[in-house]
């Protein structure tokens, strides 16, 4: 274990040989956030309520059968773990068919965006274990995206910021790390590649989404200056799907 920790991790752009790597990191990395979401909304406290309602019609209507009960109560969280499911893998079959179709002329053939892999020696043989991407956006295309979620409304309050010059920013598209090769500081290195990336284009700041289940990733962002500026509820997904799986999405940005 000690060993780990003493690792040295390398950052490089993306080549196409890290295609099948990078594709099975990000779909580990969105899937893994189902289940936390799912106990989120299982113990939200209107679900519990409703939970306990069904649970009880179950075992009145099964005839005072505590196995009717339990079966009406496996069938409620059983509908919350496919709400949950069907957001995370909807945003992870959009952004495949999406950006990710094509990272080399997505990313790599267009100078306002980035794309890097972190790379750690295991048994003498390079390991790719995270990986992050920043775009660069204009603020219209923000402001265009706000005035889709909830009506126009933006759940933070916030005013949208005016960026000098052109307009533009950047936008965090991914971070990912893999399980073991997390609390390393190997986020943190990729963060501060976003960052600089970003300080190299001229962008005076850099936003992300983040869903509420993802606890430790906003921990870290927190961490290096990031303020929300607004959430919503609002997802791909059916409206009823949105609004059982209870998950915000949350705008952060951090001035540079």
């Amino acid at each position: 274990m000690a060993q780990k920790n003493n690792l040295q991790f390398s950052i490089r752009e993306y080549g196409p040989s890290d295609e099948h790597v990078v594709m099975s990191l990000f779909r580990d990395g969105v899937i893994e956030h189902v289940y936390p979401a799912f106990f989120k909304a299982l113990s939200h406290p209107d679900h519990v309520g409703v939970a306990l309602s069904i649970c009880m019609a179950g075992y009145v209507l099964g005839g005072s059968s505590y196995f009717q009960a339990l079966l009406f109560g496996s069938a409620w969280a059983g509908l919350l773990y496919y709400c949950c499911h069907e957001i995370y893998q909807g945003y992870l079959t959009r952004r495949l068919s999406t950006d990710l179709s094509d990272i080399r002329a997505n990313y790599l053939e267009n100078p306002d965006n980035g794309f890097w892999v972190a790379e750690v020696d295991v048994d003498g043989q390079p390991k790719v274990v995270g990986m992050v991407a920043v775009k660069g956006e204009r603020a219209a295309e923000e402001e265009e995206r706000f005035d889709k979620w909830n009506g126009g409304a933006m759940g933070g309050g916030s005013e949208l910021v005016q960026d000098a010059g052109d307009g533009s920013f950047g936008e965090l598209s991914y971070m990912v790390v893999v399980f073991p090769w997390r609390r390393k500081n190997l986020a943190s290195q990729l963060m501060r590649k976003a960052l600089d990336f970003c300080k190299e284009r001229g962008y005076g700041r850099l936003v992300l989404d983040g869903s509420s289940p993802q606890t430790a990733a906003i921990a870290l962002y927190q961490k290096f200056g990031f303020v929300q500026t607004s959430s919503h509820s609002i997802t791909h997904a059916n409206r009823w799907i949105s609004k059982l799986a209870r998950i915000n999405v949350m705008r952060m940005e951090k001035h540079i």
